[in-house]
């Protein structure tokens, strides 16, 4: 059945079009009152066979306007109901179709506002008022709903946080509309996001379409693997394949293909995690001998472009308007550096795991940072637009739950990836909110308009969620923000916390959490704003003192009390679960790299300094002398030996890694190669003669101790520093070298990757039996 608004209005003719003209002229100049003093005779129409999110749409415009006004506006859904609607004077809101057939201008506004070849979907909304009607309406269900909270938010609407704990709706007896007239469409088809590590997805559905985020995406996991289990003549893992030859491309487009004939619309060819080998010669001389500085491998853009663009040209011959989605990550992660186009099937996700999370690509103190850039718009180029980013939200990869804005990076970016034309953004996140809080929240406005005044946002963003508490928040949030903006990591591991969360900057934050507190007191315990600060203040108890652990393990070698800390930390982390499940993600914690698993770690080194195992004999200096090698004179100038003129060497701290102490290559960027730490020690007689070891808690690199110019301990270290156990520690027996008196104290390292140096303090300890 037909229920076309537009053919039911035809039977009223002449008579009808004369009473809307002078109806029109009638509302021209006046706002229109959808509702005074909470009274309303409004009424929202939506079409008979509305799709999920248009009914929706209309339905929430029901639930919000209620919310904020106490009026309840009657839904209309029927086609005789939505006749006479029409024909009447009384204000009338139509969503989705029923917008579109009873004013047919709307379709062509719409259709001039897509893009003319989208790859996947072309969002456009239009929310407009013309004299006693609002019509929101897109080009799709979703955008449908889009438009509907366009009108939403014109009233201050916002949904900041998943779930009503994020929802701010104010609260207004009367509203009114006086010119709206929106159109619209965003640059970006993509704009999602998921998250990670089984993190709670309540409230994710509706937070993101209230956000104008949507699903959209193209398969693109690891999963090469699967269509090359049987392949003849494959090596000895589905990461040793020939790449280039065409009987590969048969027969992983044979597989794609039975695919498609059941009725995918699209697969993923995404490379397997890890690194791939070159296992053929064609493969080797397209791959040129290039090799890939950050993941420490041959880079193989080009054999694998061959065997994407094999596959998609055999694909594309019975299934045209199919996609195969593909990841360029790990050592496929640079654009291909032979003159490459990408067969338009092919839709790529650009994975910068291994770039800095923290600053812009305009960043002039990040080189990592502008490297990516110029990948980033070499791939789009290659891909003609057919670009996706799989974004990192940094919070992810720190796994200590503790506030990690990324904002000051995205809000940079963001403007690149439209200059590029991408498709869009994909955003794997933590959904931990405690720890990302406002992160998704301003990508979803960024990635609907990049041009959107993220300062502003977010100074209204304080009183609407913090109330009476406002001020205190807005001065404890902006503190975290410029720490983060300042600091001079580019990682993404728990090892940075140091670097942002200064003592200084806790004891700032503290008596600003206090005063919110104070404000709030006098509201009920139920209290929204009265939650949301307990949310902030248990965040807090979380940050101070996972910091706290840290100052005593790193810097004061007080283990005992560091693990006290961090069990603190560990309570106040189950009290956000407590308050909702949406606020931490544990499900995956176990192991070495975790919080628990360093509060463990620590707990094991007590047993050296204060336990059975052992006994603290001295903590060693906090600051060592310190020298670059970058041609590896040391070694044979005699580096290690006493008595060497230090008048060129610097102090560096050993509860720091050296990066962010400012050791730095010649362009900024993080420096590769070896380097020298040396102190003098002093040993008394009651100590000398005990079984000594000297324990380094936290050491990046490969490494050479020296004790008064000679070799006493070696250890070895796999290039990608997380290649080796999250402990980090080395331990050397210095019994049979260590006499009453003086010694020089020398450790020669050799770092090729990102984070180096000594970053726990090390310590003397009598090891017991």
């Amino acid at each position: 059945m037909v229920f076309g608004i537009e053919r039911l209005l035809n039977p009223l003719g002449p008579a009808l079009t004369l009473c809307l003209l002078l109806l029109s002229r009638a509302f021209a100049d006046t706002p229109l009152t959808i509702v005074e003093q909470g009274q309303s005779q409004t009424r929202i129409g939506v079409h008979p066979e509305a799709g999920e999110w248009e009914r929706r749409a209309a339905s929430d415009l029901v639930h919000y306007i209620e919310e904020m006004s106490g009026a309840r506006l009657l839904l209309i859904d029927q086609s005789d109901a939505l006749h006479q609607a029409l024909a009447e004077a009384t204000p009338l809101i139509l969503v989705g179709r029923a917008a579109l057939e009873a004013e047919p201008s709307l379709g062509p506004r719409l259709q001039a506002l897509q893009k003319p070849r989208p790859v996947l979907r072309s969002d456009a909304i239009i929310a407009q008022r013309q004299d006693n009607r609002i019509y929101l309406a897109g080009t799709n269900d979703e955008s449908h709903y889009y438009a509907a909270i366009e009108l939403l938010n014109h009233w201050g609407c916002r949904w900041y946080l998943p779930t009503d704990f994020g929802t701010s709706i104010p609260q207004q007896s009367t509203l009114s509309i006086d010119t709206l007239d929106v159109a619209y469409a965003p640059p970006f088809e993509v704009r999602r996001y998921w998250l990670s590590w089984h993190g709670d997805n309540s409230g994710r559905a509706e937070f993101m379409r209230r956000n104008r985020l949507n699903d959209l995406s193209v398969p693109a996991g690891h999963a090469l693997g699967h269509y090359v289990d049987d392949l003849p003549g494959a090596g000895a893992s589905a990461q040793s394949i020939c790449l280039s030859d065409p009987a590969t491309a048969r027969h992983i487009a044979a597989q794609v293909m039975e695919r498609f004939a059941a009725g995918a619309r699209a697969v993923s060819l995404g490379m397997d995690d890890g690194l791939y080998d070159l296992a053929c010669a064609s493969d080797s001389v397209l791959a040129a001998g290039l090799w890939d500085k950050n993941f420490m491998a041959p880079a193989l853009t080009d054999p694998f472009m061959a065997l994407y663009n094999n596959v998609a040209e055999l694909t594309q011959v019975r299934f045209p308007d199919r996609r195969i989605g593909f990841l360029a990550y790990s050592n496929i992660t640079l654009p291909p550096q032979r003159h490459t186009v990408a067969a338009e099937p092919l839709v790529a996700y650009l994975a910068p795991i291994d770039v800095c999370p923290i600053h812009g690509m305009d960043d002039p103190a990040c080189p990592s940072s502008q490297e990516y850039r110029d990948v980033m718009y070499r791939w789009s180029q290659t891909m003609q637009g057919r670009l996706i980013i799989y974004d990192y939200d940094q919070s992810m990869l720190v796994w200590r739950d503790i506030p990690n804005p990324s904002i000051q990076a995205i809000r940079q970016d963001i403007q690149h990836y439209r200059a590029a034309g991408i498709l869009g953004v994909d955003t794997e996140s933590r959904g931990a909110m405690a720890t990302t809080f406002l992160n998704l929240y301003l990508r979803s406005r960024l990635y609907w308009d990049p041009d959107v005044d993220i300062e502003a946002v977010l100074e209204e963003f304080y009183p609407r969620f913090f109330g009476p508490a406002a001020a205190p928040m807005r001065a404890y949030w902006q503190a975290i923000h410029r720490a983060w903006e300042q600091t001079p990591s580019h990682e993404h591991e728990f090892m940075l916390a140091p670097t942002v969360y200064t003592p200084e900057l806790v004891q700032t934050l503290a008596p600003l959490v206090a005063e919110a507190e104070a404000l709030v007191a006098a509201l009920p315990s139920d209290d929204l704003f009265v939650q949301r600060v307990r949310f902030v203040r248990a965040g807090f108890g979380v940050l101070q003192n996972y910091m706290d652990m840290v100052a005593q393990a790193v810097t004061q070698v007080n283990y005992p009390a560091a693990v006290q800390a961090g069990e603190r930390g560990l309570a106040w982390r189950d009290s956000l679960t407590q308050m909702h499940p949406t606020f931490t993600t544990t499900r995956l914690e176990q192991g070495d790299p975790w919080w628990t698993g360093e509060v463990n770690q620590y707990r094991d080194l007590s047993t050296l300094t204060h336990g059975p195992q052992g006994r603290l004999v001295q903590k060693l200096p906090l600051e060592w002398t310190f020298r670059t090698d970058p041609h590896d004179a040391g070694l044979h100038q005699g580096w290690g030996r006493p008595g060497l003129d230090l008048s060129s060497w610097q102090p560096l701290r050993t509860d720091l890694y050296m990066e962010v102490q400012g050791v730095a290559a010649a362009d900024g960027g993080e420096y590769n190669g070896f380097v020298w730490y040396r102190t003098d020690i002093e040993i008394s007689e009651a100590e000398a003669g005990q079984a000594l070891h000297i324990r380094f808690p936290g050491l990046f690199g490969k490494a050479w101790l020296y004790v008064d110019g000679y070799l006493v301990g070696h250890r070895d270290w796999r290039p990608m520093w997380w290649h080796n156990d999250y402990h980090f520690e080395w331990d050397v027996d210095l019994s049979e070298v260590l006499s009453p008196g003086t010694h020089t104290l020398a450790l020669r390292l050799h770092n090729e990757h990102h984070m180096g140096g000594i970053w726990r303090r090390p310590f003397l300890y009598e090891k017991r039996m």
